[in-house]
Parts: structure tokens; sequence; C-alpha cells
């Protein structure tokens, strides 16, 4: 009983401070969860249908070539959770960043930036070296637009992240992420659809894109703990003030 007594305490011991954390999220917190996932979720259905089309080329297809093989339907899946998931992570940027010259274009085009990725997800693109379709110029435009819209929302947002000391240590990753992206856009921009390496050109692209997404949904989720922390222990010493006074 001593043994089982003493595990007992051990094990509480442990699951407390995730009890803690978990007491300190809120509403932001969930925002951020929404950020975190929408990287894993594009991540893994590209993964997934990848593998499961033998006749895929990793290295030379495009990744909006996945939505014609036969499991498509989840690459499309991918683009619609990160456009979706997007959207609602912009809101947690919003309302937790203080806000200098060019916030709400970068907050607008973030918006810009998810809705496009739904679009992407919607219209599917044409096969290499067929005729063209409204439904692939669609895709085409809205994925290039995309591409430039990022960058462009990074670059309006960086000085709202320099000037904000909870954000501005990863100020000099945001220009870095910005300038790859721009430098990746035009290498593609550049490089034929039939290119041997154009797939994983893009995957290059998109992987520095999303992983920006990833580091500043965790440094929100961060963030919305320890101010929920902050909030928690401010209630706290107002309850032993009016305690002190009552008494």
């Amino acid at each position: 009983m001593a043994v089982i007594f003493a595990s007992g305490r051990l094990l509480m011991r442990g699951v407390t401070p995730v009890l803690d954390v978990l007491k300190r999220m809120n509403v932001h917190s969930l925002l951020a969860f929404a950020g975190m996932a929408g990287p894993l979720v594009l991540a893994a259905t590209d993964f997934t249908a990848a593998i499961s089309s033998p006749d895929y080329n990793y290295i030379k297809d495009s990744i909006s070539s996945l939505a014609l093989t036969s499991l498509g339907w989840i690459q499309t899946i991918g683009f619609l959770a990160i456009g979706l998931l997007v959207e609602i992570f912009t809101a947690g940027l919003l309302y937790n960043m203080k806000r200098a010259r060019g916030f709400h274009l970068g907050i607008a085009l973030m918006v810009f930036f998810g809705f496009a990725m739904l679009l992407i997800g919607a219209f599917h693109t044409d096969p290499v070296g067929a005729e063209r379709t409204i439904e692939g110029k669609i895709h085409g435009f809205t994925a290039s637009a995309a591409f430039w819209i990022f960058p462009a929302a990074l670059l309006a947002m960086a000085p709202s992240i320099k000037n904000d000391p909870a954000w501005k240590n990863i100020f000099k990753y945001t220009n870095v992420t910005a300038i790859l992206a721009i430098v990746f856009v035009i290498t593609i921009w550049l490089m034929p659809d039939e290119a041997a390496w154009f797939g994983l050109s893009e995957r290059i692209l998109v992987a520095n894109m999303i992983i920006w997404v990833e580091v500043a949904a965790v440094k929100l989720l961060l963030l919305s703990i320890k101010r929920g922390r902050q909030t928690a222990t401010t209630k706290e010493e107002e309850l032993e003030q009016e305690a002190q006074t009552s008494g």
C-alpha cells in the first residue's frame, strides 16, 4: 500500500503542472492551437497523398498536382484546412500584438493569404501539358498571389513585431522568412512547370511559410499562458487584499 500511495503522489506531482497550464489557457490559446494545427495538417495530407501515389515524384511534381491523383481529396482537405486555420490564427495576431505602422495591412494580407489557400484547395490545377481550364487558371493565379501575399504580410507586420517586447525575439526570423519567400517565389516563377526540381523548390517555399506560422503560433500559445498566469496571480492578490480589508 505504501508503494501504491507513493506512486500516486509522484503521478499527481507530474499531473499538477499540466493541469495548472490548462487552467491558464483562454480563447487566445485556442487561436494559437489553430495556427499550430494548420501547417501540421497540410504536411500530413501532402505526405499521405504522395506516398499513396506510386507514380508521383516528390522532387519534380508540384504539390497541387497531388489533387489529380487517386487520393487527391486528401490534399484538397489539407489546403482547405490550413486556409481556415490561418484565418482563425490571424485573429490571435490581431488581438495579441502591439500595433505599429503597417500592422493592419499585414493582418489584412494574412486574411487574404488564408482565403487564397481555401481557393487553392477548392479549384484544382490542370495536368502539365493539358489545355488550360477556367478552374486551372483560377488555381494558378491564386497560388501565385498567395506566394507573394505571404512575404508582403510579414514585412508589413515586421515593425509591430520589432516594437512589441513579447514578439521582438522573432523579428529577425520574420524578416529572413519574408526574404527567403521572395527569393523562392522568383526562382519558381522563372522555372518551367516541367523542370526537374520544380516540386522540391515549391515544397521549400511552402515549408518556409508554414514553419513561420507554426513558430508564431507556438509563440502566441506561450504568450497566452503567461498572460493567463499573470491574470490569475492578480486576481489572487486582489482577493487577499479584500480579505485583509474585511478582516
